[in-house]
């Protein structure tokens, strides 16, 4: 079965979300000729604050040029992840359009892959809570410019991923993912149009956060 490329119309957007860490990314764009992202540290303010900012943000486009958004899903921060998942997902059903939640590994994933001329295997690790690591390997496919899943997100020991890099049968690129990670908020937009244009629709309730681990010890 044939799968039907969808692409936007110049009057039509798409709006993406980056709120894992206490920096808020957004980023629209209709995929021609107009694109345009933005970058606030807003910190613990960004519960409260994160709506005004969007309004703000898409003028002159309104909310009902919106074809589909796309929200950094996690590894990140508990409060920011689960904030941002709740804005798309709010928007989406209102809306009634597809919501993308995208891996922020991911997200790190392709803007690397994009500096590189000749991509490769791309594994990117992020500290998370008591010590361990949330981490996960990619694959640029130049053929297809999709990024293949090699290893999903996961949390690991330090030690059991060390383990997991020194097994690896190809060889990779190390990506430590520490600050700055709403600058990949484009990167986001960009993973959830390529689904967009093989014609994936997912339901707003389809959008989860991940977590990877509890918010507090248990």
């Amino acid at each position: 079965m044939t799968t039907e490329l969808k692409h936007l119309t110049v009057t039509k957007y798409a709006l993406s979300l980056h709120t894992t860490t206490p920096e808020l990314g957004l980023a629209i764009s209709n995929f021609t000729d107009d694109n345009r992202s933005q970058i606030w540290d807003l910190g613990r303010d960004l519960s409260s604050l994160i709506h005004q900012y969007l309004i703000d943000f898409i003028k002159p486009q309104t909310w009902t040029d919106l074809s589909f958004i796309a929200v950094a899903k996690g590894p990140g921060g508990f409060t920011g992840t689960r904030i941002g998942v709740v804005t798309a997902r709010t928007l989406g059903q209102q809306l009634d359009i597809p919501i993308f939640a995208i891996s922020t590994l991911a997200a790190v994933a392709w803007a690397e892959a994009g500096k590189s001329p000749n991509p490769k295997t791309i594994a990117v690790e992020m500290p998370a809570q008591r010590g361990q690591i949330f981490a996960a390997i990619y694959q640029f496919e130049p053929d297809t410019c999709k990024l293949k899943v090699c290893l999903p997100d996961r949390v690991f020991t330090p030690e059991a991923w060390q383990e997991t890099l020194a097994n690896w049968k190809t060889n990779y690129q190390l990506i430590q993912a520490k600050s700055g990670l709403a600058a990949t908020v484009g990167s986001i937009l960009e993973l959830a149009n390529l689904d967009w244009q093989e014609g994936k629709y997912p339901n707003w309730s389809e959008a989860l956060p991940y977590y990877g681990q509890h918010p507090v010890e248990i």
